[in-house]
């Protein structure tokens, strides 16, 4: 199943990028370059959004409309996508 969240993204003074996602609590990425943090952004709501599944309850949060969303200048959003197999031979 496919699961996207949007993370916002700002650059820190020593020039490296730290993201984090709205509506996934305490699930954050950080990298070297701005392509290094969205890996990081992708494995980190990866590891969320498994924990979560993995709860009994297994609610997830609401999406986010990236318009919704409070910014400052020079951040950057973008959607991750995560794909999450529920079991071994399923694909989307």
């Amino acid at each position: 199943m496919k699961f996207m969240y949007p993370a916002v993204f700002r650059r820190r003074e020593d020039g490296s990028w730290h993201g984090v996602f709205p509506d996934l609590a305490c699930c954050e990425a950080a990298g070297d370059t701005l392509d290094e943090a969205l890996d990081n952004a992708i494995e980190a709501a990866r590891s969320w959004l498994e924990a979560e599944l993995d709860d009994d309850d297994g609610a997830l949060p609401g999406i986010s409309d990236a318009g919704d969303l409070a910014l400052s200048p020079g951040d950057i959003v973008r959607n991750i996508s995560v794909n999450i197999r529920f079991y071994d031979g399923w694909d989307e």
